[in-house]
């Protein structure tokens, strides 16, 4: 497998690539913006996939933000949207434990958008917000929840050593059922610091509980089965786009879909190059079909297009 640089394509095949998919998948960090800061026409590209027909899903592992906080910062940013075209791993935690008739309660270790999620849901649930080590008080007095039938883990800033405690003594019971909202191991930031992600606090509740959690997130099926189930996505007529090759563009690969990484994100090109010269399938499967610099740089592709069609 070989990755195809976008902009060394000849004009004819660019407009041959962009009209060969009718649904768009982005990933959101990384690709469309930086924090709070859209990356250069990534809005103009989003919106003009639209105009163009194509059905556009934002699709990303942040298990920190509802479908209306990330509609809230799409309109914010100028990116056409509708609650939903949004799949976000907080909204599938919920939507998973609905699709099984869960009536119980959710010990939950990550953030207020998933307890959110969990209330519009109809689904009770603890454990939001600091659990401290607590001195002179020894772990084994914890006393289980007995309504507590399922943990979810997903990013949280306030980890500990006794949410840690309780996760595993939950999932000591194996009818309890285990879900991580994704596999990211770290953040992209800058000034060299390290920014554990999720993924990390899945691993270790994985480690100390001896059971591997459902994850939600990409690179895993269940995103990929609810879009099928939802939106009848045709995966060989679908578009994915990601800055992080181990999520998002193995996603694309186990899917079937075509696959677009931009360069303004998590892996670089010498990456790319790596497991192109991998014997291991499992590297070769981050290989994307496309890369480019950045989305913004498929505007100008975009709009001869658009004055070709119309």
């Amino acid at each position: 497998m070989s990755a195809i640089n976008v902009k060394a394509l000849a004009r004819q095949n660019v407009w041959k690539f962009l009209k060969s998919f009718d649904t768009v998948l982005t990933d959101c960090d990384g690709v469309l913006w930086m924090h709070m800061t859209p990356l250069p026409h990534s809005a103009d590209v989003v919106n003009l996939f639209r105009r163009l027909g194509k059905r556009v899903f934002y699709v990303t592992n942040n298990s920190t933000k509802t479908r209306d906080d990330l509609v809230g910062k799409c309109q914010a940013l100028q990116f056409e949207v509708t609650k939903d075209d949004i799949l976000c791993t907080a909204h599938l935690s919920a939507s998973y434990l609905q699709s099984l008739g869960f009536r119980k309660k959710v010990y939950v270790i990550g953030s207020e958008a998933i307890a959110k999620e969990l209330e519009q849901a109809g689904i009770s649930y603890c454990g939001i917000g600091p659990d401290p080590v607590k001195q002179n008080v020894p772990y084994s007095v914890f006393e289980k929840d007995p309504e507590v039938a399922a943990v979810i883990v997903g990013f949280d800033e306030h980890f500990s050593y006794p949410k840690m405690v309780k996760a595993a003594t939950y999932l000591n019971d194996a009818n309890v059922h285990f879900i991580g909202t994704n596999t990211d191991e770290r953040f992209p930031v800058s000034n060299d610091v390290v920014i554990p992600g999720t993924g990390s606090l899945v691993r270790c509740i994985e480690s100390c509980s001896e059971r591997k959690a459902v994850i939600m997130g990409k690179p895993d099926e269940y995103m990929a089965k609810m879009l099928m189930e939802r939106s009848n996505v045709d995966p060989q007529r679908t578009l994915m786009i990601g800055d992080r090759c181990n999520t998002d563009i193995l996603f694309g690969t186990r899917c079937g879909f075509t696959t677009l990484l931009v360069l303004t994100g998590v892996t670089a090109l010498s990456d790319v190059e790596r497991w192109k010269q991998s014997e291991r399938q499992e590297e070769r499967d981050l290989v994307p079909n496309y890369y480019i610099d950045a989305l913004g740089d498929l505007l100008p592709y975009l709009k001869e297009l658009e004055t070709e069609m119309s």
